[in-house]
């Protein structure tokens, strides 16, 4: 016999040849040590093949063993690795061709070695291995068998091999049944795989294990009983229905040596056989088992891939993974939902060939950034759906690397645009509660200007009246001229506060200036100032902050009315109400808004922004004053700090980042007044109200030519019919047809008009309005608006 070792030390060699020495085997045995594969013969010698296996990777170990089992002689050789291995690897090498994995040192390998050299002289195999027909001496039903194994490892995987094999061992062994099953969880009872019986292959039955020679089998390694095997198993009834006289079976094992099936041969008459046969059916077996474990690993895999697609599936999230070129290769349900499309659709794709090229490099960055980082990471983001609508979605990433070291990176994905709006109009129902509640100062504070406005103008009418003016007259004239502006300005202001407070555009951030987001929100509460309480102002110069000062005012407007709302009785002179602005080191603005007032026990101020929580009278508050405030002062990155005890009042302060405003916009540039210049333009003006028609043909006579219409379909009816404009001034909000509608009517007929066309607006106060103001990019000429600025917004149009 042939002992062949591959990088085999030599210490464990010399313990090797002692056994074998004390055995009295050594004699038996030829030598053959290779410390590389190139140093082995192409075909191996029959005998002990022993790979060492230290230290190596386990692919190594692996392609080892191929290119050993490739060069042997399956049934007359026995391939054993030496290894330190656990027992999960086991199975790796022996499907790449090792018949067992053994743990040196310790453990029982010098024991197993010796087992197997003395079983292998036993056979008396000789120094090299025979070819088939080198056997004359063997029946052909033998040397078929033996081709039926070889035949083996190329045929068809799967359960068709369990059923070739019944087939070819009832004709190889002239057998009427053959069994080929696999052992159940429970462990009692086998399930066959193939079952051949007398001449064809049988449906699938369940076999109990109890007092059987299957059982025998699988515990002995091999069972035959030549004749007569129902009286050596009576408590198998199978044995006896169908006349069996002969047995010979065989273990399935699998790679860590358990026990996983049996194959069987049946026959109806003595069934004869050597140690040849033994080892043919050993080796069918172990062929078996190779395919059954595959089997099982294939199933356990897609019953795992099922469990991850299910689970996936069940995440009501939309759900992805990105490979390192941001391919999707892993999407769930919800994700296809969202973008309309079907998993085929999307696996193998990039973001690039999915969005618009503006969302799609937004997201290539963002992902590039997180497999950079390698941290998880939290955004905000937006993206059109499959219907073509804009979600808000928080998105969250993180990276995760396999073994074989590739990154991939999951995203989920929270549609909060539901979320969103109603935060939305939350905000703007509780603005407009402000203002409900300081409508009456308010009103105050326009119909003070408003009353010497029309008194300024029933004067003007009458003395317009006369047929003549006397010179004396112009001064008072002028003066009466200069009251009635002074009173439209402080109207015009207010309104501009209530619009600026109670508007929506609420993401749009730019820097807000805090002095003037301050005298806002203090001009709507001046009423109740004035008759509750004290003010005092102490506001440094500081930088501005990033936001929206409509927002901002409204934060302030709810500390203010709050803090005026601290005190029981109305008294100026000992109420105080105090607001300040001051920078804080390196990169913070604090406002404060300080009372003097009854202040709060720690039980109030823990739920003081807890929503809808309120110690207001019921019908006096929502309770979502405080909670939108801080929501809204931390969608700003900052933070709002409360200092309050019982009877000394309390701090409301807001902590915000600041920023470096722009000494002077691109649009405040652009607002200066520009001279009218070349030849007389003609403007076509699209308003609904015939007196803003008439008021800019006066501002613009001078310069242009103006020509009003009150509806879009006049308008349009006016460019069909070759009506020639250089520009066209538009209201955003029209009966009928919106501004919005008609530019896009206009595009399509003449889109170099509508590049030069511009809107103007007194407010987006309708969800409508809000939404037109949100999908145009460009500047609004905003209601009321001055003549210079009207005649600056007209000029850019014609440029």
């Amino acid at each position: 016999m042939h002992v062949s070792l591959l990088g085999v030390p030599r210490s464990v060699r010399e313990q090797l040849e002692q056994r074998l020495q004390d055995q009295g085997l050594l004699d038996a045995c030829t030598w053959m040590c290779a410390s590389s594969l190139q140093e082995l013969p192409r075909q191996l010698p029959e005998g002990l093949v022993v790979l060492a296996d230290p230290g190596r990777s386990l692919e190594e170990g692996v392609q080892l063993c191929r290119e050993l089992h490739s060069r042997r002689n399956v049934l007359r050789t026995h391939l054993v690795v030496l290894t330190e291995r656990g027992s999960a690897e086991h199975g790796a090498l022996i499907h790449a061709g090792a018949d067992e994995c053994v743990v040196p040192p310790g453990g029982n390998w010098l024991a197993r070695l010796t087992a197997l050299s003395r079983r292998l002289v036993a056979l008396g195999l000789s120094g090299s291995p025979p070819l088939l027909e080198e056997l004359p001496s063997e029946p052909a039903a033998l040397r078929d068998a033996v081709q039926m194994l070889l035949d083996s490892t190329q045929a068809e995987l799967g359960h068709q091999l369990f059923g070739n094999f019944a087939e070819r061992l009832a004709r190889t062994f002239r057998a009427c049944c053959v069994l080929v099953g696999e052992i159940l969880p429970d462990g009692a009872s086998i399930r066959s795989l193939a079952y051949w019986l007398r001449g064809s292959l049988q449906p699938q039955v369940v076999y109990s294990l109890r007092g059987t020679p299957c059982d025998e089998a699988i515990r002995k390694s091999i069972c035959h009983v030549p004749d007569e095997v129902a009286r050596w198993y009576p408590e198998d009834e199978m044995l006896s229905q169908l006349g069996m006289r002969g047995y010979l079976g065989a273990p399935l094992k699998d790679g860590n040596g358990n026990a996983i099936g049996v194959i069987a041969i049946l026959n109806d008459q003595p069934l004869e056989g050597g140690a040849l046969e033994h080892s043919l059916v050993g080796a069918l077996a172990a062929r078996a088992s190779a395919e059954l474990e595959r089997l099982r690993a294939q199933a356990e895999l897609e019953r795992t891939r099922d469990f991850l697609r299910n689970t996936l599936d069940a995440v009501p999230d939309p759900l992805f993974v990105l490979d390192r070129s941001h391919r999707y290769v892993i999407v769930n349900r919800a994700f296809c939902g969202l973008l309309g499309r079907s998993e085929q659709e999307l696996l193998g794709r990039t973001c690039r060939d999915l969005f618009s090229p503006a969302e799609a490099e937004a997201f290539w960055e963002q992902d590039e950034q997180a497999f950079g980082i390698g941290q998880p990471l939290e955004q905000e983001n937006t993206l059109t759906n499959g219907a073509g609508q804009p979600r808000t979605l928080i998105t969250k990433k993180a990276v995760f690397t396999e073994p074989g070291g590739a990154a991939f990176l999951i995203i989920t994905n929270r549609d909060i645009t539901d979320r969103k709006r109603l935060e939305m109009q939350l905000r703007l129902a509780d603005r407009l509660s402000c203002i409900g509640t300081l409508a009456a100062g308010v009103v105050h504070e326009i119909n003070n200007p408003l009353a010497y406005v029309c008194s300024n103008l029933s004067f003007l009418e009458a003395l317009l009246a006369r047929p003549t003016l006397a010179p004396d007259t112009l001064p008072e004239l002028r003066e009466v001229l200069a009251e009635t502006q002074e009173g439209i300005q402080r109207m015009r202001t207010i309104v501009q506060d209530v619009k600026t407070f109670a508007r929506s555009d609420e993401e749009r951030c730019s820097p807000v200036s805090v002095p003037q987001a301050i005298d806002g929100a203090l001009r709507l509460v001046r009423k109740q100032l004035q008759y509750r309480a004290g003010l005092e102002r102490a506001l440094e110069p500081v930088p501005a902050v990033l936001g929206n000062e409509g927002r901002l005012g409204q934060v302030l407007v709810n500390l203010l009315v709050n803090a005026l709302q601290a005190f029981t009785q109305s008294d100026p002179e000992r109420n105080r109400v105090r607001i300040s602005a001051r920078s804080r080191a390196p990169d913070r603005v604090v406002i404060e808004v300080e009372d003097n007032g009854s202040g709060m026990s720690p039980e109030v101020r823990q739920h003081l922004f807890d929503p809808f929580f309120t110690t207001k009278a019921a019908g006096a508050g929502s309770g979502l004053g405080l909670a939108i405030s801080q929501s809204i002062i931390q969608s700003m990155g900052g933070t709002i700090e409360v200092e309050s005890e019982p009877g000394r009042g309390s701090v409301f302060r807001l902590v915000l980042p600041a920023v470096q405003a722009p000494e002077r916009s691109e649009v405040h540039a652009r607002e200066a007044v520009l001279e009218p210049r070349g030849p007389r333009r003609r403007l076509l003006l699209i308003d609904a109200e015939p007196a803003v028609g008439t008021s800019v043909r006066r501002l613009l006579q001078e310069a242009h030519e103006v020509e009003s219409v009150q509806d879009v379909s006049l308008a349009l009816r006016l460019l069909a019919g070759g009506a020639r404009y250089d520009a066209i001034l538009c209201d955003l909000m029209l009966p009928g047809m919106s501004g919005m509608d008609f530019l896009r009517e206009l595009e399509q007929h003449d889109p170099g008009l509508a590049r030069r066309t511009g809107f103007m607006s007194s407010g987006a106060f309708s969800t409508p309005a809000r939404e037109l103001m949100a999908a145009w990019p460009g500047e609004f000429l905003e209601k009321p608006f001055e003549p210079e600025r009207l005649r600056s917004f007209v000029q850019r149009l014609f440029a």
